[in-house]
């Protein structure tokens, strides 16, 4: 892994008056980077000239952030490829550092495959898992502990793909959703819509494959894109759940039981672990390691109202839940740093996106109908074994933000519905 590469930012001396939410309304959509190569082994440097989208700034190479007077220094000790930090409710893009560099994702590719899938089967269906749906699956791939033969819920599947990243409950739900082929063309057409342009798709789970690539801007607009999605947000911010075990049969009395057994999430922002602390307000979403991708995480945390998410590509410094530690600094810097910095670009909307702009003093309803208010409204949330903490889950409440007098309108309730 190459070493750390030392770099600066420089602040801006003046902030023009123009602001960021009458651009994101009126700015036209840029172009992607040119078709990712077949070769599965990433760069060494950044491309000179990378995709546009969200914005010229994201398109350059190197650390971008506007640091008005005030505003907190990032921090010096982030060592990875690609990272950025985004208001996941306006959109708007705090810093970012080589945003549009297209990179193996590595599990973190299990957030398209949820967002894409997630709505086909109700929770309650239940499914008995044949060897077939089982085969195939990269050496060494991460896995819940399916069984063929045995049966299990749809809500089982979801539990095992977003706590233990289970590849095994990614083929099994593909497989349920007209196999691997299928839903990775699904995954392509839903990356485009999202208008996600670096990222192409080859396995389903994240899998090294030659050609699989994404972006850290790619991965926070796939999760942005995820949270709108009530199902995924309970998913992402479990922190442990039991899951169905093997059926056994009692050589004595010849009765079968089936023990399950518990998981919990390997987000270690989420969990916690020996040398990292849980994080204040997280609440998802996903992270990943493979030997081509290294560590990749894609996070959301909500601190005083405001929500943030960050990803983080691949850190070069090879210290234990470095990825984790990478991203609670940047989380750190962009509470710190909301409203005392000048956004270098936006996450954009989807490309079946309508602009509706609302009576002053009205917001959208859930069926994207007026409706009267403005204020958020928290949701309390009852911790239990099964469930993130309460503080995590206050990201599933308030009403649907407008953005300059407008708001993006769309059935998975856009921009971002905390409900």
């Amino acid at each position: 892994m190459p070493a750390p590469m030392k770099r600066t930012v420089r602040r801006s001396l003046t902030v023009t008056a123009a602001t960021l939410a009458t651009a994101a309304l009126t700015a036209p959509f840029a172009v992607a980077a040119p078709s990712p190569s077949p070769s599965p082994t990433p760069s060494v440097t950044p491309p000179a000239k990378m995709s546009t989208v969200g914005g010229a700034r994201l398109g350059l190479p190197g650390t971008q952030a506007d640091l008005a007077n005030g505003a907190p220094v990032l921090p010096k000790d982030v060592t990875a490829r690609s990272w950025i930090v985004a208001d996941a409710e306006s959109g708007e893009v705090l810093a970012a550092h080589n945003a549009h560099w297209r990179l193996p994702p590595a599990s973190t590719m299990k957030m398209l495959f949820a967002d894409t899938v997630l709505p086909r089967f109700p929770k309650t269906t239940q499914h008995k898992v044949t060897p077939a749906e089982l085969a195939g699956m990269g050496a060494g791939s991460s896995l819940v502990g399916i069984k063929e033969g045995e049966t299990y819920s749809v809500h089982d599947l979801w539990l095992g793909v977003f706590l233990r990243s289970g590849n095994d409950a990614v083929r099994v739900l593909s497989a349920m959703n007209g196999g691997v082929r299928a839903t990775v063309d699904e995954m392509n057409s839903h990356a485009e819509e999202l208008q996600a342009l670096d990222t192409h798709v080859v396995s389903p789970d994240g899998y090294d494959a030659p050609g699989q690539v994404s972006s850290a801007y790619d991965l926070t607009l796939i999760a942005r894109s995820g949270l709108q999605k009530k199902d995924f947000r309970e998913y992402a911010s479990t922190v442990r759940a039991k899951f169905p075990g093997q059926t056994k049969k009692d050589a004595k009395t010849g009765k079968t039981s089936r023990t399950p057994f518990e998981i919990q999430n390997t987000n270690r922002l989420l969990s916690g672990d020996y040398d990292i602390a849980q994080y204040p307000g997280i609440a998802g979403v996903k992270n990943g390691n493979t030997t081509n991708a290294g560590a990749t995480f894609t996070g959301v945390a909500e601190r005083a109202g405001r929500v943030l998410l960050v990803t983080v590509m691949n850190p070069a410094k090879e210290a234990h839940n470095e990825v984790y530690k990478e991203t609670a600094a940047l989380f750190d810097w962009g509470f710190q740093a909301a409203g005392k910095v000048r956004p270098i670009g936006e996450l954009v909307p989807p490309k079946n996106a309508t602009l509706s702009t609302p009576r002053p003093g009205s917001t959208p309803t859930p069926e994207g109908q007026a409706g009267g208010g403005t204020s958020p409204i928290a949701a309390k949330s009852t911790p239990s074994s099964t469930s993130g903490i309460g503080t995590a889950l206050a990201i599933t409440a308030a009403a649907l933000l407008t953005l300059a007098g407008g708001a993006f309108l769309v059935n998975r309730k856009w921009p971002l519905r905390r409900r």
